[in-house]
């Protein structure tokens, strides 16, 4: 009988799978889409959906709750600055999980989890800016002395 097994063990240690949560997390929280195994997925999305709960609630235990869980102080400051605003009148089902196919090479199920009405502005957080290196491409060819250092 199955009773008492309440969640995927994903074949991994109980510290590995804690860690994989834990940085899951926090780049769902800073990317607000990312792309992984179907299974990861949909034990990805309580989880996320309890961080936001507690984020809606702005006190200093629960600042403290999801640093201990997070360990990323942005990643808390998000979800209570920004998340936590963009989801006040919602009373759940703060994220959502897309199939997306089965990955080359094992055939793995693969899956989207996002959040509801997300920023597609936070996909490009870490992406470098294109016109900043054209104007410093632009720089050095109008000026030689830029180019030789």
């Amino acid at each position: 009988m199955r009773h008492g097994l309440g969640y995927r063990k994903l074949n991994k240690t109980s510290e590995h799978r804690k860690a994989l949560f834990k940085n899951m997390l926090n780049s769902l929280i800073k990317y607000e889409q990312i792309i992984t195994t179907l299974p990861k997925a949909k034990e990805l999305k309580p989880q996320i959906d309890k961080v936001i709960t507690i984020g809606k609630n702005n006190i200093l235990s629960n600042k403290k709750r999801l640093f201990s869980k997070l360990q990323d102080k942005n990643s808390v400051t998000k979800v209570f600055g920004e998340l936590s605003k963009r989801y006040s009148s919602r009373k759940g089902g703060y994220s959502r999980v897309l199939k997306a196919g089965f990955r080359t090479g094992d055939d793995a199920p693969m899956a989207v989890i996002e959040l509801v009405d997300r920023n597609p502005e936070a996909k490009k957080v870490d992406k470098p800016k294109k016109k900043v290196a054209k104007d410093k491409e632009k720089e050095t060819q109008a000026d030689p002395k830029l180019a030789s250092k």
